[in-house]
This record gives structure tokens, C-alpha cells and sequence, in this order.
């Protein structure tokens, strides 16, 4: 269900300048990552309705601020196209780089196999200059981590700071955020970053996703806080972060994983540094950064001028069961959009509730998407764009709210609500709904092997949504995710579990001119006693479809004891299984496209 309606422009649209513009309109929004540099307001209850926080976070794409000092508007016409488009591989392979070495090194099967995980670079003020081809959802949120940390901690030669806190620049606790500074000798040049899924972080129930009504429950917040100084870890700091999770062993190793990517991206910036010099390369750095602005104001200008509204709804938040709306109001002018969120709802009491910095991604996700060709994903993608997100609503929440749902299932609501908004202006580019939801799986047990514990993470692909001239994907991650499943050898090597099911859920995409792509049927069998817990959407609000094409199918969640009995149990539930009992996850259908 939802809605959406459009306010005329009160005066022509921008066609000829979309027909100059690079941007294909023909081509549907791909699914690539989309990340973030930083202009954003924000709403306070009770006051102005728009915060300009850019002297805090050190922001200099506002307007009237001067963007980086070496940028292409300081002296476009000595740009060299050729030697621009080496930089930017340049950046991009660094980060890919740092992706590998954390790949390769990790302990715990979400990072190693999975591949949840992501890695930045950044300048030195800390504004985004290129990220690996990872995770949307951890990329477009890390410049928050990146500014929190500049703010709280002074940075040296052989500095490391980690943080996880949604309040002080993380997005929920499971993702351990590592910054560290790129010097030459003593002269700031750049900051790298990587950022990953921690299978446990503690709090109420395995996994660290529960089904909690505060903060507090949902495991261990750090602050930014520094884990390395001066080229030596801090043991108390990495002690307490030991203490107080599940499965210590995986979080050590996949520690000094984080800590090699970072390392990785610290020497391959100085090695570029050293080979071009610091004002070369300082200079192209804020080329790059423009380049990215001009072809997203291009992307822009394809949208007709005006005002558009949409809503959608998540299922509830896991506590009270009713249903929760995202509603948007977006304004095209003339290459800059704002996109207000004023109208959603309050903040929930489970723990569906999105910070700032999510609502911040999935924006600059969508409007990256919508460039039509590959672009580098840095903070000029940012500066045409303008956010209003009230404080204490359901995308930009107040402390000590519960947050882990809204990094995962909220932000996918929000790209909903926004492409079906954009679908009024844009009507032969935007996809229907895909799944809309990650179907987050935790459980934790005590693996009758190794008489150890164990605690599991993983998302559940499903269906794409139809898109203007082809089906939607089956059996895929779309939006603010693209991990990999868990190979069968490796999950039941690391776990008490067998898969007994693993296949598509077969005409659950929405039919139409084009069908939506169709969801998965996953199902384990628990080998030994175990909590599970299951933050999943799209079990009560199908995807939708578009231009009079189907819904796809809802999501289903069961669990069949070893006795036979089968029990259906809602989007979001913590449940004890015994031995012998099989949980069933048949994730929803893309929805499709068009009358047939």
C-alpha cells in the first residue's frame, strides 16, 4: 500500500537541457553503489524548520561555503581529462584494495564470504574521494563516522580511532567503524576508513539485531575512540570489545582485519603522493569532487521542475504491530532537489528507527542511480542535494532509541518511498519495489561440536522490481545491499545447522508488461537448541508495482518443529528453537511493470 501525488511545475520543464545532459534517459536506475559527500539540513521539533550543521561536521558544500581549495573551479582549464581519469581509478583501486586485504583476512563468514563490509577514502577535511564497490548502505554513512571522528579525536602518524555509536557518527551496532589518518611526516594528506558487519557486538539476544525498545539493549556502543596510537593497540580498549561479545575469537580476527585494509590504503596514498606530489594530487582530488556534482545536477535536470509526494509503510516495528509511514515531499529546480521528510512518523519504539546518516545514504543511493553511467561516488554527488529530516521521527530518531532495524529494513522503505515519488516525474526510468527488506537472520547457539558459542548473521536475497523495459532479477539484493549468500560448505562447516532448502519461490514476482523477479525460499534445520531472531518487511505491505502492473508477493516467515507443527510468526520475532526444528524464509517478489 501507499501513495503518491505531483504538484505541477508552475512553469516549463527542463527538456532541452535533459537533451544536452550525459545521462541516458532511457536507461532504468542500476542498483550500483551510491555514496556520499555532505550538504544536509535537518529539522528540529519545536524550532526552525531546517539545522544547518555544516561548522560541526566541517561540511564545505553548502552554498556559500568555498569547496575544496584545489578544486576544478580554481582552475578548470588546467585539468588534464587524461590524467583526471587515472586519478580516479587511482582512488578506486585503493579502496577496492583495502575491500581485498579485509576480504582475505577475516575471520567470521559474514566478512569473508558474505563480503559485509566496506572501505573509503577521504580527504583531508574528511570529505569523500572514492569507495571501493562494496556496501551502499556502510558507504554513504561513513562520512559521518569520518567527521565524528576529526571532531572527537585529534588524529597522529600511526592513529587508529573506532566507532560504532549511531549518536556520534555510526549507524547501528553491529557495524565497528576503523578511521585512521594518512600522513607524510607530519602533514595530514588523507584518511582511510573501512567499516564491517560484526556477527555479535553483545547486547540482548546472538546476532546483536534483537528485537530491543532502547539502545542500550542492542550491545556494545563506543563512541569514537581511539584503538591505535602511535602504531600501538590499545589493549583495555580492545579487551573491553572482547568482554563483552559472544564469540571473541571471530572478533579479534576480524579486527586486525579492519586494521590491515586500513593500512593497505594508508601506504598506496602515500605511494601516489609520492609519485605526483602533493599539490597534484591535492588538486585533482578536488576535480574529481566536481566532476561528480556536474553529472549528477546533469542527472538532475532530466526531472521535470516541481513538487512531488509519496508515502509507504513498514509492517510495525516489532513491539507495538502497527504499521509505520515514510512520507517525502521532493522539489526539482533547475539541477538541485530537496527532499523533505517532514511528514513521516514518529520515531517507533522498537527498533526500526533510522539516524540521520542512513536517511543521508539511501538519498544520495537514489539520485546516484539515477546518472545513468559510472560515475565516481564522492561528496560532490551531495552538493546538488538538500535533506530535511525532522529529529525525532522515523528516519533521523533521538537517543536512546533502538536503531539496528533501521540500517537494515528502514532504509530499504526509503528507497522505496523516494523511487516511487520519482516515478511520477520520471515515468519510462524508475523500476516497481523491489523486496524492500533485508530478512535479517541471527541465532546464536552452542555448537554440540566444539561445546563453544556461536553466533550467525545473514540477509536473504529476493526479488527485483520490473523495470521500464525488461523483468525484474530473481533471487537478488537490490539497494542499500549487495552481499553474498553464505555458501552451504562454509555454513554448515562453522555452524550446527543444515540447509535442507534453497531455491526460487517461484511466480512470487508481480506480473505486468514486465514481471517482477521472484523471491527465495531459504530454510535451515538446527542441529542443536538455539534463539533465533528474524528483522524482516514486506510481510503485510507487498512491493509494490507500477503503471497498473502487480504487487509482488508478501514475505513469509514459519518455523516447523521437529514434531511436525508449522507456525507462522510475523515480520519480526525472537524465538527459542529446539534440535531438529526448521525455520523457512520466503522472501517477497519484485513488484512488476506496466499493463500487459
Amino acid at each position: 500500500m501507499g501513495s503518491g501525488k505531483h504538484s505541477p511545475p508552475r512553469r516549463g520543464g527542463r527538456e532541452e537541457r535533459a537533451r544536452e545532459g550525459e545521462a541516458s534517459r532511457d536507461a532504468a536506475p542500476s542498483e550500483a553503489k551510491a555514496q556520499t559527500g555532505w550538504r544536509e539540513a535537518r529539522a528540529r521539533q519545536g524550532e526552525a524548520p531546517i539545522e544547518d550543521r555544516r561548522k560541526r561536521f566541517g561540511r564545505t558544500d553548502h552554498p556559500g561555503v568555498p569547496r575544496h581549495p584545489s578544486s576544478a573551479r580554481s582552475g578548470i582549464t588546467k585539468i588534464n581529462p587524461v590524467q583526471l581519469e587515472i586519478f580516479k581509478s587511482l582512488f578506486h583501486a585503493i579502496a577496492e584494495e583495502m575491500g581485498a586485504t579485509l576480504k582475505r583476512t577475516a575471520f567470521s563468514p559474514n566478512i569473508k564470504e558474505r563480503r559485509d563490509y566496506s572501505c573509503a577514502i577521504f580527504d583531508h577535511r574528511g570529505d569523500m574521494v572514492a569507495q571501493g564497490d562494496h556496501m551502499p548502505v556502510h558507504l554513504g554513512s561513513m562520512p559521518l563516522s569520518v567527521k565524528a571522528a576529526i571532531e572527537h579525536r585529534e588524529m597522529g602518524p600511526g592513529d587508529m580511532v573506532i566507532l560504532n555509536d549511531p549518536y556520534k557518527g555510526g549507524t547501528h551496532l553491529p557495524d565497528l567503524t576503523l578511521v585512521s589518518g594518512v600522513f607524510s611526516k607530519r602533514k595530514l594528506l588523507f584518511y582511510a576508513a573501512c567499516r564491517a558487519h560484526q556477527s555479535d557486538i553483545g547486547g540482548m539476544s546472538p546476532g546483536s539485531m534483537p528485537l530491543a525498545e532502547e539502545i542500550y539493549q542492542e550491545g556494545l556502543r563506543i563512541p569514537p575512540t581511539k584503538l591505535i596510537s602511535k602504531g600501538n593497540i590499545n589493549r583495555d580498549v580492545w579487551e573491553i570489545v572482547l568482554a563483552n561479545v559472544r564469540t571473541p575469537g571471530e572478533r579479534d580476527g576480524d579486527l586486525s582485519a579492519m586494521i590491515g585494509a586500513n593500512r593497505t590504503g594508508e601506504r598506496r596514498l602515500k605511494e601516489i603522493v609520492a609519485k605526483y606530489g602533493w599539490t597534484e594530487v591535492n588538486r585533482y582530488v578536488g576535480a574529481i569532487l566536481d566532476y561528480t556534482e556536474r553529472m549528477t545536477r546533469q542527472a538532475i535536470l532530466q526531472i521535470r521542475d516541481g513538487v512531488y509526494e509519496a508515502e509507504d509503510f513498514l509492517d510495525d516495528d516489532g513491539i507495538r504491530g502497527k504499521p509505520i509511514a515514510i512520507r517525502v515531499k521532493l522539489a526539482i529546480k533547475e539541477g538541485s532537489a530537496v527532499i523533505d521528510f517532514s511528514n513521516s512518523d514518529p520515531q517507533a519504539d522498537g527498533s526500526v528507527n533510522a539516524v540521520y546518516a542512513i536517511t543521508a545514504s539511501v538519498v544520495f543511493y537514489v539520485f546516484r542511480t539515477l546518472v545513468g553511467f559510472p560515475i565516481p561516488s564522492n561528496a560532490g554527488g551531495m552538493r546538488p542535494l538538500r535533506i530535511i529530516a525532522p529529529e525525532g521521527t522515523i528516519v533521523n530518531a533521538r537517543p536512546p532509541a533502538a536503531v539496528c532495524g533501521g540500517n537494515v529494513e528502514t532504509s530499504q522503505r526509503i528507497v522505496d518511498v523516494l523511487y516511487r515519488c520519482l516515478s511520477q516525474a520520471m515515468p519510462d526510468r524508475i523500476p516497481a519495489a523491489s523486496q524492500g527488506t533485508m530478512n535479517n537472520v541471527t541465532f546464536g547457539a552452542i555448537d554440540p561440536r566444539t561445546k563453544q558459542p556461536v553466533a550467525y548473521y545473514e540477509t536473504v536475497s529476493g526479488g527485483m522490481g520490473a523495470r521500464p523495459t525488461m523483468d525484474g532479477l530473481s533471487g537478488v539484493h537490490t539497494h542499500m545491499t549487495n552481499s553474498l549468500n553464505t555458501p552451504i560448505e562454509a555454513l554448515e562447516h562453522a555452524y550446527p545447522v543444515r540447509l535442507l532448502r534453497y531455491s526460487l519461490r517461484h511466480n512470487s514476482g508481480g506480473r505486468g508488461k514486465w514481471r517482477g523477479g521472484d523471491g527465495v525460499v531459504r530454510e535451515l534445520r538446527f542441529l542443536a537448541r538455539a534463539q533465533v531472531t528474524v528483522l524482516s518487511e514486506r510481510r503485510k505491505f507487498a512491493p509494490y508495482g507500477l503503471h497498473g502492473a502487480e504487487a509482488g508477493a508478501p514475505g513469509i516467515n514459519l518455523i516447523t518443529q521437529n514434531n511436525g507443527k508449522a507456525e507462522q510468526l510475523p515480520s519480526k520475532f525472537t524465538r527459542w528453537v529446539e534440535e531438529g526444528d526448521v525455520l523457512s524464509i520466503q522472501t517477497p517478489g519484485g513488484g512488476g511493470w506496466g499493463t500487459a
